[in-house]
């Protein structure tokens, strides 16, 4: 078998095709921008799902190393009042149907899963483009260029890969994330980690919110949401951690002063995530050699699923490629038949999420919501 693939992108999504891949004999190289696997931190906690996350990585041959790594406990949720009441409290009963793990820990098993050389660091794209029947041609920034005849595009939302398949690009939603970290909470911020309680919790209202979720040990990782324009955003100096924290801070006035400490309290700087997405029922016509996964594919709003859908797709797409390799056309027709229909249904979830989270009827939507979800509905 000669198939070769080339993945940009070494997220969660481009490892566990390669993965899967390399379990059906078919070699690939993944080409990632950042210089090591360890240049940034990998993000916080992830629910891996039943229906989706858990199964790419049983494709993937990893499932015990995924299990080794879930964090007890974490799937609790809570929901707070502004005031600190309690409003909605389901602990972790034990189930396993969403366990939590770090993203940096699931990325970690995916990379030693792979044969060495496979992921090529400090490979950032510059360009794409086409070569007629001869496939593709990579530019990559040092001036070094790579030419394959099959492309996968796991490059996230800002995607350079996307424009040879899409004219579509990512869109401001309206909403921001200003994402803070406590750590050893339970000593030193005992009031918050006590709010915040084993695992996930949701302090919202109309148009704002502050999410945060237990980790590792005592770190308490804080999402709060803003809808606001971007001009609203621009005009917070980010380098000035202590003032971006207490503007933010302002917007949660009269809030339980151990909410909004995992605001003004923050021991990192407070960095600004803008929310964009791509269009709901984003798709393209079937173009040789070349197809997307993951964000590049549907960036969508967060909602728990975006990570469990990267890693689907790649599972997906390397068991498409290895029932067709001798008719790549045909593995990634029957991939994108099945991708755009699966992506467009997330997204749409997610909308809605979002609206019950952030719109007027916050915070009763989401508590319907969990209420709902919990009797199975």
């Amino acid at each position: 078998m000669t198939t070769h693939v080339t993945i940009i992108g070494a997220g969660l999504g481009g490892l566990t095709l390669a993965r899967v891949l390399h379990i059906h004999g078919i070699s690939s190289t993944v080409y990632e921008a950042e210089p090591s696997p360890v240049a940034r931190a990998q993000g916080g906690m992830l629910d891996i799902h039943d229906h989706n996350g858990q199964p790419a990585l049983d494709a993937a041959g990893l499932t015990q190393e995924f299990r080794d790594l879930v964090l007890e406990g974490r799937e609790a949720t809570r929901a707070l009042a502004p005031d600190g009441t309690v409003l909605f409290d389901e602990p972790d009963d034990g189930a396993g149907a969403r366990p939590e793990v770090l993203r940096g820990e699931l990325r970690r098993i995916l990379l030693d899963s792979l044969p060495a050389g496979t992921v090529r660091w400090d490979h950032k794209v510059g360009g794409v483009r086409a070569l007629g029947d001869s496939g593709y041609e990579v530019t990559f920034a040092d001036g070094t260029s790579v030419v394959t005849s099959l492309l996968v595009g796991a490059d996230g939302a800002w995607s350079r890969v996307r424009p040879l398949l899409s004219d579509a690009t990512p869109e401001y939603v309206g909403t921001s994330f200003v994402e803070t970290y406590l750590f050893d909470a339970d000593t030193r911020h005992a009031a918050t980690a006590k709010a915040v309680g084993g695992g996930a919790m949701f302090a919202l209202a109309p148009g704002k919110g502050i999410q945060a979720h237990r980790e590792s040990g005592g770190t308490l990782h804080t999402y709060v949401a803003l809808r606001k324009p971007q001009d609203w955003f621009a005009g917070i100096d980010f380098t000035d951690s202590v003032a971006a924290a207490a503007r933010i801070a302002q917007e949660f006035d009269g809030w339980a002063p151990e909410l909004t400490a995992l605001i003004t309290d923050g021991e990192t700087a407070p960095v600004l995530r803008p929310l964009n997405t791509l269009p709901s029922e984003h798709r393209w016509d079937r173009v040789p050699g070349v197809t997307l996964l993951g964000d590049a594919a549907h960036l969508m709003i967060p909602s728990g699923e975006g990570a469990n859908l990267a890693m689907y797709d790649g599972a997906e797409l390397g068991k498409a490629i290895a029932a067709h390799p001798d008719d790549i056309e045909a593995a990634l027709t029957e991939y994108e038949q099945a991708l755009f229909p699966r992506s467009a249904a997330e997204a749409t979830d997610a909308i809605h999420l979002h609206e019950l989270m952030l719109g007027d009827n916050a915070p009763h939507g989401l508590i319907d919501f969990f209420t709902t979800d919990e009797q199975g509905g």
